[in-house]
């Protein structure tokens, strides 16, 4: 079992996540490409599926991951025969999940983020944790990569302390590439803050740039190097490189719309399946991110 707020350090290799204003813009499709690349090409990589949500890349993979690790939120529960109702408990908690009924504190624990604030003001030392179940961590060595994804327990209201632990947790290689969740909102932030590099992917259309302005939004906000990726190019207009030109964002790779590249990840397979030849350009882009390269 995995407790959620073990925050011991960790040495991190050089990371690179891959992320999207929202869903279906390839963003799967081209973090397992870039992870198989350079797994490919004998270098030691990790995949981590932080969608999870909805985590799907061990379709493409070919695998079911077993060894499952419990996932734990420590959570408050009040002793009723020490607490004197003085509500300073409620007071503490930021995320509302305490509330006072009848002169006596109720614990919302699918609310709660297990900072453990309320406890430590407790004057009665009548508040322990205890360990919630929020999901599950999933691994497997599989297409001569680490693989590991998080899923989220039915019901769980929050996903962000799941894919915190999934990365605190990641196997100790090399490179570690993170299919983050799609959009710009909390789950994206806690797959990507400790990136070492943020790859943006779009579409050409008008939808695909308005969701890019938005994640480009979000990683200028927290302060991470990005560049844009844009899928499916061709397709539609040039709005988004004018864009990416217009705010000096690189575009660090266009990847042509393709019937057969389409219809090989219809049937389950990857990019590189389609286009062996790209793995070379997904090496490149990786090296060079890393200052290993040209």
């Amino acid at each position: 079992m995995i407790d959620i707020m073990d925050n011991k350090p960790r040495r991190r290799p050089f990371t690179i996540a891959v992320a999207s204003g929202k869903g279906g813009t390839g963003k799967t499709t081209l973090a397992l490409a870039m992870a198989l690349s350079l797994a490919n090409s004998g270098e030691a990589v990790a995949l981590l599926d932080a969608d999870v949500e909805a985590p799907n890349a061990h379709l493409f993979l070919k695998t079911e991951p077993g060894q499952a690790l419990e996932a734990t939120l420590s959570v408050p529960q009040i002793n009723e025969t020490r607490c004197t109702g003085c509500g300073k408990c409620r007071e503490a908690c930021a995320f509302n999940a305490i509330v006072m009924i009848c002169g006596k504190p109720l614990v919302f624990g699918e609310l709660c983020h297990g900072c453990g604030g309320c406890r430590l003001v407790c004057p009665e030392s009548a508040i322990e944790e205890v360990p919630r179940t929020t999901g599950w961590l999933e691994s497997a060595e599989t297409n001569g990569l680490s693989f590991m994804r998080g899923r989220l327990k039915v019901g769980e209201a929050k996903s962000p302390p799941l894919i915190r632990t999934l990365l605190k947790n990641a196997p100790q290689r090399d490179w570690i590439i993170i299919d983050s969740p799609p959009g710009t909102s909390c789950p994206v932030i806690a797959a990507v803050r400790r990136a070492d590099f943020v790859l943006l992917v779009t579409e050409p259309t008008p939808f695909g740039l308005n969701d890019l302005k938005l994640a480009v939004g979000m990683v200028r906000a927290v302060g991470l190097p990005f560049g844009v990726i844009v899928n499916r190019a061709g397709l539609g207009d040039r709005e988004v490189q004018a864009w990416c030109r217009k705010e000096n964002i690189p575009i660090m790779m266009e990847i042509p719309f393709s019937r057969d590249i389409a219809r090989t990840y219809a049937g389950g397979g990857t990019l590189l399946d389609a286009d062996p030849d790209k793995m070379k350009v997904f090496v490149e882009l990786a090296l060079s991110l890393a200052g290993r390269g040209a």
